[in-house]
């Protein structure tokens, strides 16, 4: 049996972690792995649209139910900073920033509006927020948003100003309770 193992160390090693790595039980190291690049590319790039590029919404016109089935329509948000992050139960790199987002959300919840668009089953999303702890709102998509808040990648985060300029665009996770991010939010609603 020795000579057996020996001889498929490697394979046995590969497959283990091969294993690990793409089931459930790998999803906490997937995403604290993800976690930590993500926070690091944070403080090391740019979050925001340069200003010559930030693109104004086309369209308020976008209805999202929450969780209690109540439907709210972003026509009703115009003038108002509004946060919006993508993300779903099975995305290790939405999984990776949602304590940020948390810790953002109970901070600045009375100053900017959070819209958290999962891409999943309610009945999931209910059990991920109870099991995580997580309490900052949840929303479904009902109709399409506006072109420009489109995006097939998940998590995508888009913080758009009082005047429905689109001031950040990030596609991926990040460190959403960052000094960098308070400040802009702190700025935004003044």
């Amino acid at each position: 049996m020795t000579k057996f193992l020996r001889k498929h160390f490697t394979n046995i090693l590969f497959f283990g972690f091969i294993l690990f790595l793409f089931t459930p039980y790998g999803l906490p190291v997937r995403s604290t792995l993800i976690k930590g690049v993500s926070f690091l590319t944070t403080r090391v790039f740019s979050l925001e649209v340069d200003e010559d590029k930030q693109k104004v919404l086309s369209s308020y016109y976008w209805t999202l139910r929450d969780s209690e089935g109540v439907d709210i329509n972003m026509e009703s948000l115009k003038g108002k900073v509004v946060f919006i992050n993508y993300w779903a139960t099975w995305c290790p790199p939405c999984i990776a920033e949602m304590p940020s987002l948390q810790k953002l959300y109970s901070e600045y919840k009375d100053k900017v509006v959070f819209l958290f668009v999962a891409n999943d089953e309610p009945d999931k999303v209910g059990y991920f927020m109870r099991e995580k702890g997580f309490n900052f709102p949840v929303y479904f998509q009902v109709s399409q948003p506006a072109e420009e808040l489109r995006s097939k990648s998940l998590p995508t985060t888009f913080i758009i100003n009082s005047e429905g300029k689109i001031v950040v665009k990030k596609i991926g996770a990040a460190d959403w309770n960052s000094n960098k991010v308070r400040n802009l939010l702190s700025s935004l609603v003044q």
